[in-house]
Order: C-alpha cells, then structure tokens, then sequence
C-alpha cells in the first residue's frame, strides 16, 4: 500500500511541475532552459490495450500522442534531425532548437505505429535494438514479470536466501512484488538474476523468449523498417544489462557486438549508441569512455534533459515521453526544459 501511494505522490507532484512549466512558458519566463533543443525517449508506440496490472505503462504511449507531441513541436519552433546530425548541429551556430526522436529496444509496434506517424510528418528517428531480443537469445524481464504478475494470485520466488512465498491477489501487492523483484535484478548479477526469473516463469507457462519474439523485431523486420528512408539504427548492446555493473572487457564486448549485429543488418556501422536502463547507476563514466574509444559519436543516456550545446556526447540527456502524460501541453513544458531547472537537474 505504501508502495502504491508513493507512486501516487510522485505522479501528482510530476503533473503540478508540468501544469507550473506550462503556465511558466506560456509566459515567455525561463526561455533560455529550453538550450539547443531536445532528444525523447519512447518505447512502445501502440494504442492502448486495458490491463489491470500495467506496471510498464510509462513505457507506452499511443500513435495518436505521438501525432500530438510532432504537431505541439512543430508549433513550437522545433527543427527535427536525425540523432546523428546532432553532433554538427551542436557545434553549428544554428540556434534554431532541434528535437530528436529515439526508441528503446526495436519493439515490432515501433514498426507497424511509430513510423508511419514519423514519415507522415518526415521526421527522422533512431530505434536502438539488443542483439539477444533480435537473436531471441534474451527475454524483455520487466515484460515477463508484469504478464507473470498479472495472471497469478500468489507464486515462489528465490530472492538472496531460501525460496520465498509472494501473496500477489490485490494490485498493491502486485506492484510491491514488481518493485521488489526488479530491485533484486539489478542487485546480484543481472544474469542470474534473469535466468532465475525466465526459469520461473516458465514453471507458470509462460515463455519468456516466445514473448521476445512476439513484441520485438527480429532482422527481417528490422530490415523493413530501415526501409523507411527516416529511420535508422542504433546500438543497444547484446544482452541489454547495466553497464556499470560489468567488468571492462565484458562491457566493450556488450558494445562492440552490438555495433557489428546492426552492421549485419543495415550494412554500414552505426555510430549511435543507448545505454541499457540509462541512470546513474547503470552507465559510469568508465562506460562513457569505452563508447568514445569504440567510435561511438553520441551515446544517449535516460539523464532528463535538454540540450545545452556543451553536453558530453558520449553522456546526452533525454526527455522520455511518458505514458502517463499523454497531452500535448506536457511536451511543450517538457521540452522548454524549465522542468528540470525547476528540479535542478538543468
């Protein structure tokens, strides 16, 4: 229950700094936050299915939102390119701000939604994919354990000690049990704290690699969506595990694989990069450097933020487009930056 109001708390706080940023830009006040422009986060691109049990529901929003958000930026001034001009833009005395459009883990809907939305109005946009989801290798956890959650009223989970019992009936007891096990994921090592949980649920029919396949992109669907001449690929490691966390060796080797598995499908090396998870404690400076030494000319983070024009590009900030925030007055106080001022995070 505490979990669940605390949630609560936070996405109301979330909604009065966007209602204060609208009225704050509205009036002309703080313009100079906006910087040089914006680069946004999305995921799934699809339209909205109801579920009882969403937890991941930040990490959708609709085709008709996305409409919205293009339109809304448009309005306000924002010149759009590809992620990859943005390097030359940066050093440019354009100031014309820039909006750059990415998604996270190639999802087929950013396929069949998203891009159609992006060539109507010709924006361009970089969709970073993991070669295990594109290989069927890796399983989407936080997809698993929202579905596996969702459909049982109590199950066993083995957390650091003996075998646990996890009553799952009411949906706070959902939430605090999808709270807890992702915190035990990036606790351990990550991937055994993911077999654990692919073994799991599969005791629960559920197959976690059939639910990669059914909600990702695999290479031909991949080479259809770089068939959009506004579309391109990013790299997005193999296994999508927090950087940070791995040896040296092992995180060159995440991003050096990742940069050949794009290359195989598109046929010309990819100079983009996003990290996996993308906060503070999935990315370390050590992992900034490994994407510079390996050729990476931007690598984007889950940092929020807008573009100052001295940003580190091996460390850009993002504004995610959130589920839960669905207006188009949200995207012009997002992207005026005065949010993250606000928060003192800009």
């Amino acid at each position: 229950m505490k979990t669940m109001l605390r949630k609560i708390v936070k996405r109301a706080a979330i909604t009065g700094g966007l209602q204060a940023a609208r009225f704050l830009h509205a009036g002309g006040i703080m313009r100079q936050a906006r910087g040089r422009g914006a680069i946004f986060t999305l995921h799934h691109v699809r339209p909205k299915k109801a579920r009882t049990f969403d937890p991941n529901a930040h990490l959708e929003i609709t085709p008709e939102f996305l409409d919205i958000a293009i339109t809304r930026l448009k309005r306000d001034g924002y010149h759009f390119i590809a992620l990859d001009a943005l390097p030359a833009h940066l050093a440019s005395e354009n100031r014309q701000p820039v909006a750059v459009f990415t998604l996270d883990d190639g999802y087929r809907n950013n396929l069949e939604h998203a891009a159609p939305v992006f060539a109507r109005h010709e924006v361009p946009f970089t969709v970073f994919v993991a070669g295990g989801f594109i290989d069927r290798k890796d399983i989407l956890w936080w997809e698993t354990l929202a579905d596996l959650l969702g459909q049982e009223k109590r199950l066993q989970f083995q957390f650091s000690g003996e075998v646990e019992r996890l009553d799952i009936e009411t949906l706070q007891q959902k939430q605090a049990a999808f709270d807890r096990i992702a915190t035990f994921i990036h606790s351990i090592d990550e991937t055994t704290a993911v077999d654990r949980l692919k073994a799991m649920a599969g005791l629960y029919d559920i197959d976690a690699l059939k639910l990669t396949s059914r909600l990702t992109l695999d290479e031909d669907g991949l080479r259809q969506l770089i068939a959009n001449p506004f579309a391109s690929l990013g790299a997005h490691t193999i296994t999508h595990r927090a950087l940070a966390r791995l040896t040296d060796d092992v995180a060159r080797r995440e991003m050096d694989r990742s940069v050949a598995r794009v290359e195989q499908i598109t046929g010309k090396r990819p100079t983009s990069l996003a990290y996996p998870y993308g906060d503070t404690a999935a990315v370390s400076a050590r992992d900034h450097k490994l994407a510079q030494e390996l050729g990476f000319t931007t690598a984007v983070t889950t940092q929020p933020g807008t573009l100052s024009g001295t940003d580190d590009v091996m460390a850009l900030p993002r504004i995610s487009l959130n589920g839960y925030f669905q207006k188009a007055g949200y995207v012009s106080a997002l992207s005026s930056g005065i949010p993250f001022k606000l928060m003192g995070r800009g």
